[in-house]
């Protein structure tokens, strides 16, 4: 397998046999996958990322290559069919700069964000900024992500940001301020509305069957509204919605 190329936008690797998925990352990093690596990571979780910008990507396969199989692709679009067609991954991380091209219809930012939860609700996001600015965490926050860290940052706050994501958690990075939002600030509406339904005396597979949803994926939801809430359990979440005027 020497020097084979992984596309950075087609996902190949990932259509390949599950013997040569597990070693991709290997592949990526340096053309090649020997018999003493195939099989290391074939229990990795999975990253994917989606920059346009070919040395981000390639810094961040650095940064998480020896703890995640790293998928990559340069547009929302192509990260959308790459789950569509190569099945889902544990953590996102999204670009939020805007494309250079001001009349261009490229999928980017808070809408790249909203488009993969779409395809997989509950998937982490990491949204990743140029810069440690407070509006893009609140917009990639109120878009669905679970954290924001800044290119300019050092890699470890990278990793925090992707850990915390894994696990349905928030991270904020220090350099834009550190401070978690308040409670329910960064509630979706999909959010809000499942504690609205548990907050009227619907169960799991109730909110499950009004809102054609598995419950799995309304038990995904749950989880994630629950870390965002600070809230012990689903009892204590309503009572912090309620608190907060999140629901009625």
């Amino acid at each position: 397998m020497a020097g084979e190329e992984l596309s950075s936008t087609s996902g190949s690797t990932w259509r390949e046999s599950a013997s040569r998925r597990s070693c991709s990352a290997t592949i990526v990093a340096s053309g090649r996958c020997s018999s003493e690596t195939e099989g290391v990571l074939s229990n990795a979780s999975r990253c994917l990322v989606i920059d346009g910008q070919p040395m981000v990507r390639v810094g961040v396969r650095e940064v998480l290559g020896d703890r995640y199989e790293v998928e990559e692709t340069d547009s929302g679009k192509s990260a959308v069919q790459l789950l569509t067609d190569v099945g889902s991954f544990d953590v996102a991380i999204v670009d939020m700069r805007p494309p250079q091209d001001s009349g261009s219809s490229t999928l980017w930012g808070a809408a790249t964000i909203r488009a993969l939860l779409d395809a997989q609700p509950g998937l982490g996001i990491v949204a990743h900024g140029d810069r440690p600015e407070r509006h893009l965490v609140s917009e990639s926050l109120a878009a669905g992500a679970n954290a924001f860290v800044a290119k300019s940052s050092p890699p470890e706050q990278l990793s925090r940001a992707v850990e915390a994501a894994a696990d349905a958690e928030t991270f904020i990075d220090p350099a834009a301020g550190g401070r978690r939002p308040r409670a329910g600030q960064s509630l979706t509406n999909r959010q809000r509305e499942i504690l609205q339904m548990f907050a009227d005396g619907n169960s799991t597979v109730k909110v499950a069957r009004r809102l054609g949803l598995s419950t799995e994926t309304v038990k995904t939801h749950t989880k994630q509204l629950r870390s965002r809430l600070r809230a012990q359990d689903r009892a204590h979440a309503v009572a912090i919605g309620i608190r907060n005027s999140l629901i009625d």
